[in-house]
């Protein structure tokens, strides 16, 4: 969510990580994990970004709709960090609730 506008603000990077940190052992460097995540993300095929979501969204287990709502307000919280959100980021967030909702 944070790229969909093509930049990383550094408050939205900020938010990434303190999410990332109820993910993660207390010690994580999540400064080298959201890093090397970003060098991943910039690498990858995005003609495979619907196949990829698609697969993500498969593993949820019986709290799927837990953690269906949790994510969504991530995405939320992700997008205003940087005090603006962008039709894009909308758009983007619409179409990750729509597969998540039939994955």
């Amino acid at each position: 969510m944070a790229h969909v506008d093509n930049t990383y603000d550094p408050k939205e990077l900020s938010t990434i990580k303190s999410r990332m940190a109820r993910l993660f052992p207390e010690g994580t460097d999540l400064e080298r994990k959201l890093y090397l995540a970003i060098r991943e993300y910039n690498a990858f095929d995005r003609s495979k970004l619907d196949e990829l979501c698609k697969d993500s969204f498969l593993h949820f287990d019986a709290n799927r709709d837990a953690e269906v709502t949790a994510f969504i307000a991530d995405a939320h919280t992700i997008m205003n960090a940087d005090g603006q959100v962008l039709e894009s980021e909308m758009k983007a967030l619409q179409s990750l609730r729509k597969l998540m909702e039939h994955a």
